[in-house]
Order: C-alpha cells, then structure tokens, then sequence
C-alpha cells in the first residue's frame, strides 16, 4: 500500500488510540490511588461502613479524575459547551460509582466478606469493571473528539485526495497537541 493510502490512516488512528488509552491511564491509575488512599484512610480512622466510605473515595476520584481527563487526556477535544461536558461526566461518574460500589456492597453485604483485605480486593475490581465502562462513555459522550476538517460529510471537504492529506496533516497536528 502507498504512503498516506486508508492503511497508513488506520495505523494512525490505531496510534492515537494507543496514546489515548495511556493518557486516560495515567490519570485513571492515579484516580485509582486516590480512590484507594481515601478509602483506606477513611476506614482506618473513622467508624463509617465500609460502602459509605468506598462511595467518599469515589466522589473525590471523580473530581480528581475530571481535572485530568479535561486538561491532559482530552486536552485537545471540544471544549465548547462546559455545562453539557459537565453533566454528562457527572452522569457516567455517577453510573461508574454505582457499577463500582454495587460490587463492593454484594461482597460485603451479600457474602459478609468485610475483612480489610477483602474490601481492598473487591473496591479494586469494582474500579476496574467501571473503568471499561467509563473509558467508552467519556470518550464516546463526554469528551467529543472534534472531527478533523476535511472529513467525509463535511460541506466544505476537499476531494477525495486532498481529504486523505487532510487527515493525515491533522493526525500530525494532533500528535503535536499531544
């Protein structure tokens, strides 16, 4: 296949997904510390049960989460509409700390499995199973990747060859953003 042909186009977008999944992973593995430190320090120093003070760690990796994805994750993604952004990263947070929170809660109360260890095993992959469903609503919903001029169905694209070049000048303009 020649230089700059659909395959050269999909190994670009394969390689800004890559870099994407990196980025949303430096920032969800320090959520996940976050998350994790406050869990455990609210449990080891005040009576809380052991899903409330799972549900205060979440919120706090949320926000801590929001700040990152928006200016180093998604940096380079619409930024029009804050308000929208907002409510849609509230609402899939929301549904993320229940997916989240709903399997720590079955563990603790549905088995009794409360020790400190178990919690710790049960929060983590409580995270990891809202992760997946995080990761693909905010870049699906939240985070809207604006498309790249030149794009098919755009109204003012070039023909067919310049559309190609457009792509890949914008997929070197992300990678510069990046």
């Amino acid at each position: 296949m020649a230089h700059g042909s659909s395959g050269s186009s999909g190994e670009g977008r394969l390689r800004r997904l890559a870099r994407e999944l990196a980025k949303f992973g430096a920032v969800g593995g320090a959520g996940l510390l976050v998350n994790l430190g406050v869990f455990n320090f609210l449990r080891h120093v005040t009576d809380l049960q052991v899903v409330r003070a799972s549900v205060i760690a979440t919120v706090v990796a949320i926000a801590f989460n929001y700040v990152g994805f928006r200016y180093f994750t998604y940096r380079d993604r619409d930024k029009g509409g804050r308000t929208k952004e907002m409510t849609l990263f509230l609402l899939f947070s929301m549904v993320g700390l229940v997916i989240e929170n709903g399997l720590l809660f079955l563990a603790t109360y549905g088995f009794g499995w409360d020790s400190p260890l178990q919690s710790n095993v049960f929060k983590f992959l409580g995270i990891g199973v809202a992760t997946l469903f995080r990761f693909w609503s905010y870049r699906t919903w939240v985070f809207k990747a604006i498309p790249l001029r030149g794009a098919v169905g755009d109204p003012g694209a070039p023909s067919a060859a310049g559309s190609a070049a457009g792509d890949d000048a914008g997929a070197a303009a992300q990678e510069r953003v990046s």
